[in-house]
């Protein structure tokens, strides 16, 4: 069965169809592979990324996916595409109802670039610390398990709060548990609060699939998505449309959501290595 890149590429000249697979396969990635890659992918996949992105959020997307290809390759675009596939489709439940309860996102659910930004902007800065090699071959994979968790983090939390849009019966403020309306601000439900941590195992699972991560690395990103999850849910009910901190929109709020599962599942795995390698050292002593 041919790949979709292999069936588009049989009506070309076989010597460029040769050239085009070697610069796919590319390994390590360059930023040429990964600009010459994400453009032949976001081709194929135009009409799902129009459904789910304005086109200024599909192009802040394609900076996203070319700079993921080059710091991880294909299993790291992998991963993002498949966080988005899931987001865009639990975005999508409901979208009527949504709508007429006025809990819906913008534009029929397609986000633009600021929601792009504010879902990745810790996975950037993990691409961009592996592709430069800050800390060397130690903190390698460290970088990569931040990557992976920033996006298990931004799945929770978007199917959490789509899915508990849609199907909450009972939604209460985290910090008061007081009964609130469907949308409102660090109200959580427990049809949102199941379906976010499905997401995130299913997420990491698929990191672990694609070699990103192992199986107790999966653990460490989904027991920090949810930590940093519930930590935006304290921070929306308590901080956010309040006096003084209208600077901290969703985007912005995004951003410390990830920011805090990726940071979190990095000194998780340096605390677990440290008294691992702690416990090695006394039992060699003895």
């Amino acid at each position: 069965m041919p790949t979709p890149i292999q069936a588009v590429a049989t009506d070309l000249d076989p010597g460029l169809v040769q050239q085009v697979m070697n610069l796919f396969r590319s390994s390590p990635p360059t930023w040429k592979s990964a600009f010459l890659s994400n453009v032949l992918i976001f081709l194929l996949g135009s009409r799902l990324l129009v459904s789910g992105l304005s086109l200024s959020g599909i192009a802040a997307a394609f900076l996203l996916g070319t700079l993921t290809w080059r710091a991880f390759g294909s299993s790291g675009f992998l991963l993002v595409a498949t966080f988005f596939v899931l987001g865009t489709a639990a975005t999508k439940v409901k979208i009527a109802q949504k709508e007429a309860q006025g809990v819906a996102e913008k534009r029929k659910g397609r986000r633009g670039p600021g929601s792009v930004i504010g879902s990745s902007a810790a996975g950037c800065v993990c691409a961009f610390l592996s592709i430069y090699a800050i800390g060397g071959e130690a903190f390698a994979r460290l970088w990569e398990l931040g990557f992976v968790a920033s996006f298990c983090t931004k799945l929770g939390d978007t199917v959490s709060s789509e899915i508990g849009k849609a199907y909450g019966k009972t939604t209460y403020l985290v910090t008061t548990f007081k009964m609130v309306p469907r949308g409102t601000e660090g109200a959580v439900s427990t049809e949102g609060t199941v379906a976010g941590l499905l997401a995130s195992i299913l997420l990491a699972s698929v990191g672990c699939i694609m070699g990103e991560i192992n199986a107790p690395e999966a653990i460490i990103c989904v027991i920090a998505s949810q930590i940093a999850n519930l930590a935006e849910s304290i921070i929306g009910a308590a901080l956010q449309e309040k006096e003084g901190f209208r600077w901290l929109t969703n985007d912005a709020a995004n951003v410390i959501n990830i920011s805090t599962g990726s940071i979190l599942a990095v000194l998780m795995q340096q605390l677990i290595l440290q008294n691992r390698n702690s416990w090695m050292q006394d039992s060699s002593h003895h």
